[in-house]
């Protein structure tokens, strides 16, 4: 089959030095951006009908960018000062980078995995294992940090702070494309609610991260593309692997 019009499930880029223009370019294909999902905050009265103290924790555990801003933008709606003490452990160095924009960044207090998986965090979890672990998170979430952390016996508090919901597409949108690129499991479920009569046919479906991957095979669709895998990191080099395969093909 001969893709020419991709969706890409995330907003445009704010640059005009994305990978993904490149690739445009160079297999002259039009590639759209636009978010099956969008991440709201809670109220702090929402936050609060919880009853979870933030300040009875010693450290933090970000899995994303979104947990990052409603944690710090909710913190402050509701006036909670954030020790200079409290630590920060995040999926990647990206996101533990991203701290810089609500703190101090110090590297003795902002620890993160190698991988950008949950497993991969838990290696500096465990060597502060008697640290009180808070992790805000989304009403869409999968359970695997919280069995990990029971599993070792880390005393934490899961707590939502913001909300997954589906942006809507307009009837037949979705059939102007011809592969479609999906980032999480809510973009998943997204798809569904859009269009639950969705027929995936020849269309090509790619996706970032495992649980994404999951989620896919989970709602019987057919994987096509596939990151992170050995020796391709990201989405865009995984979509690059594949044209230039479909192109000898």
């Amino acid at each position: 089959m001969k893709v020419k019009k991709v969706l890409i499930s995330q907003p445009q880029p704010t640059t005009g030095k994305s990978p993904y223009f490149d690739l445009a370019e160079k297999y002259g294909v039009e590639f759209v951006f636009k978010p099956f999902i969008r991440v709201e905050p809670l109220s702090a009265k929402e936050f609060r009908q919880q009853h979870v103290n933030i300040l009875d924790h010693t450290a933090v555990v970000f899995t994303s960018r979104h947990a990052v801003d409603h944690f710090f933008q909710l913190c402050a709606e509701m006036r909670v000062v954030i020790p200079e003490d409290m630590k920060y452990f995040c999926i990647t160095e990206t996101v533990s980078l991203y701290i810089q924009k609500y703190v101090q960044y110090r590297k003795r207090k902002v620890f993160f995995g190698n991988t950008g998986k949950v497993d991969s965090l838990m290696t500096p979890i465990l060597k502060h294992k008697t640290e009180r672990y808070f992790i805000p998170m989304s009403n869409v979430h999968t359970g695997e940090l919280k069995e990990l952390l029971d599993a070792n016996k880390i005393a934490h508090t899961e707590a939502i702070m913001y909300r997954t919901v589906s942006n809507e597409f307009a009837a037949g949108e979705l059939d102007d494309y011809d592969m479609l690129v999906f980032f999480s499991p809510a973009g998943i479920e997204s798809l569904k609610e859009n269009a639950p009569d969705f027929v995936q046919g020849e269309k090509v479906i790619g996706c970032f991260g495992g649980t994404t991957a999951k989620a896919i095979r989970d709602a019987g669709l057919r994987l096509d593309i596939e990151a992170p895998v050995p020796g391709i990191t990201s989405m865009s080099a995984a979509i690059d692997a594949w044209f230039a395969a479909n192109q000898k093909k």
